[in-house]
């Protein structure tokens, strides 16, 4: 029996002209569509919320928040797990899947790279509002000061800054420099010419700068890859290093690691499925895209799976009376709604996509977004929980959210979101080099 053939990562009939026009004409239109305005209102909207509960948290301190004793930590950081987590997932689509040579990852990779640069700056604003002190952020840096003060250079938070934030934007706008040559050398009027000349830095695609763009690119790809890994599974090991029951595990690095991939698939599916349609771009994302992601989406919901299951049952092996109580708590207590709302979206919805019926656009999009909602409920679930029952019943305290945590946590999606709107509506949504190298040899010269 024959196999039957995959769906094609490009449309047949493609060449460098139809490229080009998909690619280069959403970035030169003289005016934005209205799902874009209307988008981008809305992301303006919540953005200016942010900005005014991050005046108001530097005007009164982080007492507006819920946080005391003894949940000392709350929504900011379960906002940047949650954060970090999808900008990791983000990498390991653009970097992982280049260093494999997966042909179909370069019609999503620059969506996937945008959304781990915005989601990367939502999480780096987090640490810095909860130090108590966020207009003294500099000084976690290891810059001269009065005080003689050096921080660790090998600590984990400033390398997450450098070799991750950084890295990222350099991994970012280094996949950008041959596309904005592409759009300046289209563009008709001198002001974005100009504009775009200046962003693209002298490209000119000659040999030399090709030869010196691929070392470039793979070099970071090579250190990106395993960089995600690395960062998401330090951010497990600040929780597992502490002594309190539900954090002292030795499977939250690999725990973590699976969370964080799950919610990147889920946000690029969230993002892909929509754009794919509003720009018109089903040459180019095709249906093998949508199912290989939803197939990877289904594998880290199974990975993830797996690692409730051992941190649920792991505490009945041992004999840590304080660990079953915690376990116990999360299942019936105060925040067994963030757990189980963690299953079902995390876990048990996901596996509907098992039907290739039920993989509409739409449901897959609910889905992918009850995931994204279900690892928040996850990450604000491991950080109260351990927190408001630990070993003393006297200091035993509940905790909930105040407005300016809600504010936070929704206007720093509504930054991320804009900023992902202001990408869509200047820079290509598809890294347009890649998919001309994919192009047959007889059209690829035409």
């Amino acid at each position: 029996m024959a196999a039957i053939d995959p769906a094609p990562v490009m449309l047949p009939g493609q060449d460098l002209t139809t490229v080009d026009t998909a690619v280069g004409d959403a970035v030169l239109r003289p005016a934005a569509p209205l799902w874009w305005w209307g988008g981008f209102a809305i992301a303006t909207a919540f953005t200016g919320l942010f900005v005014l509960a991050v005046g108001y948290l530097f005007i009164a301190g982080i007492g507006i928040w819920g946080v005391d004793i003894p949940v000392a930590w709350g929504f900011a950081i379960a906002n940047y797990v949650w954060w970090i987590g999808i900008a990791s997932g983000g990498t390991i689509i653009s970097a992982l899947f280049y260093l494999t040579q997966s042909e179909w990852r370069s019609a999503v990779n620059r969506i996937a790279e945008s959304m781990t640069l915005f989601a990367a700056a939502a999480a780096g604003v987090m640490p810095i509002l909860h130090l108590g002190r966020p207009s003294f952020f500099y000084w976690l840096f290891p810059l001269p000061n009065t005080m003689g003060l050096w921080p660790q250079f090998k600590s984990p938070l400033l390398w997450d800054f450098l070799a991750y934030v950084a890295a990222s934007a350099l991994f970012w706008f280094l996949g950008l420099l041959p596309d904005l040559a592409m759009v300046r050398d289209r563009a008709t009027t001198y002001r974005v010419r100009l504009f775009y000349g200046i962003l693209a830095m002298g490209w000119t695609g000659s040999h030399r700068q090709w030869r010196l763009h691929k070392t470039a690119y793979g070099l970071l790809a090579a250190l990106m890859a395993p960089l995600v890994i690395s960062v998401h599974s330090i951010v497990g090991l600040d929780f597992s290093g502490g002594l309190l029951p539900g954090w002292h595990s030795t499977q939250f690095s690999p725990f973590f690691v699976f969370g964080a991939v799950l919610s990147g698939f889920a946000m690029a599916l969230l993002l892909v499925v929509p754009l794919r349609r509003l720009y018109r771009l089903e040459a180019f994302i095709t249906e093998r895209h949508l199912e290989l992601l939803v197939t990877f989406l289904l594998l880290c919901s199974l990975l993830l799976a797996y690692a409730y299951l051992v941190d649920a049952l792991l505490p009945f092996y041992g004999s840590d009376q304080f660990e079953r109580a915690t376990v116990l708590h999360r299942f019936t207590g105060a925040w067994a709604w963030a757990y189980w709302g963690a299953v079902v979206l995390n876990v048990v919805l996901p596996q509907m996509l098992w039907l290739r019926p039920l993989r509409r656009d739409w449901l897959v999009c609910l889905i992918a977004f009850g995931v994204i909602v279900g690892m928040w409920l996850e990450r604000i679930m491991l950080v109260a929980s351990a927190l408001y029952e630990d070993f003393l019943p006297s200091s035993w305290g509940h905790y909930a959210g105040t407005f300016w945590d809600w504010a936070t946590l929704l206007g720093s999606a509504g930054m991320a979101a804009a900023g992902f709107f202001l990408f869509l509506r200047y820079l290509p949504v598809l890294a347009a080099y890649e998919l001309k190298e994919m192009l047959p040899p007889a059209r690829r010269g035409g």
